[in-house]
């Protein structure tokens, strides 16, 4: 889960992100669930929607499937590497650098997709689209000392 902020909306307890086992515990009960349901449950976190997104491991080149917060951006999506401000990147981050392509599905709408690193220019226009969407992306830049990665993902040639 990019983002994990508790049920009141706010970010985790003492400031500080979850550890990684318990993201991981927590992503595939979600992803279990949301299937279990046919794809009907399970579609938001904190209140805000998610997509399901099916990527390749970095390692293990396997397909996994992880729900992320997301921001609708021109015909594709926009996802934030943000780990609620923690000092280092998710785990699905090295994942999209080394590979890609990704599927996006969304409410049973599904997108093929190919996820690119923000630039240093793009980024000051797409943070206050993020910041609209999930206005927590903006706590999340100032607790860390790391630059939060943006990928834009935009349809599949």
């Amino acid at each position: 889960m990019a983002d994990n902020p508790n049920s009141s909306g706010s970010a985790h307890s003492a400031g500080a992100p979850p550890p990684r086992w318990l993201v991981k515990a927590m992503t595939r009960t979600h992803v279990f669930l949301h299937g279990l349901s046919g794809g009907r449950l399970f579609n938001k976190l904190a209140g805000r929607e998610v997509c399901f997104v099916t990527m390749k491991g970095a390692k293990s080149g396997q397909a996994l499937t992880i729900p992320l917060m997301y921001v609708p951006y021109q015909k594709g999506v926009l996802l934030v590497a943000s780990l609620g401000g923690a000092p280092k990147n998710p785990a699905w981050y090295g994942n999209l650098v080394k590979h890609p392509e990704i599927e996006v599905n969304h409410r049973g709408q599904r997108m093929r997709l190919r996820a690119r690193l923000a630039t240093p220019d793009e980024k000051p226009a797409l943070w206050p689209i993020c910041d609209r969407h999930y206005p927590p992306y903006a706590a999340y830049r100032k607790r860390t000392t790391r630059d939060i990665p943006i990928f834009v993902c935009e349809p599949s040639a």
